[in-house]
C-alpha cells in the first residue's frame, strides 16, 4: 500500500513516498501522487532524520528504502550511498566504481532519475573538471546541499 505525506523543511516542501514500509520517493516539491495522505511511523522517521541532516546534525540514515529503477540505475545508486558525508566523486569515478568506465553519461542520467535524493545521495556527483554538473532540483539545491556537508560540524 501506497502511503505519502508532505512536510515544510528549511529547504521547501518535500513529499515522502512511503509502499509496504519502505520509502520509495522523496520529492523536494509539492506533487500529486498516487496513494493515501497518511503520515506513517515510517513516513514520520524519514522526516524526523531529513530535518536532522537539514539541521546539519544527521550523517546518514537508517529508515527502510526501496528505490524503484533499472538494474542499471539500481547499481548506480548503491555506489552512491558509498559516497562519505562531506566528500565528492565524479561521474567518472561512479563509471569505474560500477566496472563501467565508459558508461559515463548513463551514471549522469542514473543520478537524474535518483527516487531517492539526500538519502541516496547523488549531490556528491560532480564533474572529473570539479565544477557542478547537473541536479535535478537546480544547481543552486545541489551547491547548498554540498555546502552544508561541508560547513557542518559533523565531519
Amino acid at each position: 500500500m501506497i502511503n505519502y505525506y508532505s512536510y515544510n523543511t528549511k529547504i521547501g516542501d518535500i513529499l515522502i513516498v512511503e509502499d509496504n514500509e519502505n520509502i520509495v520517493e522523496i520529492v523536494f516539491a509539492k506533487k500529486e501522487t498516487i496513494g493515501n495522505k497518511k503520515e506513517t511511523d515510517t513516513i514520520k522517521k524519514a522526516a524526523k532524520q531529513l530535518k536532522e541532516y537539514f539541521d546539519g546534525k544527521r550523517k546518514t540514515f537508517d529508515f527502510p528504502i526501496k528505490p524503484q529503477g533499472t538494474e542499471f540505475q539500481k547499481q548506480v545508486w548503491a555506489a552512491l550511498q558509498n559516497i562519505p558525508y562531506g566528500e565528492l566523486c565524479s561521474y567518472k569515478q561512479i563509471a569505474e566504481k560500477i566496472g563501467n568506465p565508459k558508461a559515463v553519461r548513463a551514471v549522469g542520467m542514473a543520478n537524474n532519475k535518483n527516487p531517492l535524493p539526500v538519502v541516496v545521495p547523488c549531490h556528491r556527483v560532480i564533474g572529473s573538471n570539479g565544477k557542478l554538473t547537473g541536479y535535478a532540483y537546480g544547481l543552486d539545491m545541489k551547491e547548498y546541499l554540498i555546502n552544508l556537508e561541508k560547513n557542518s560540524d559533523l565531519l
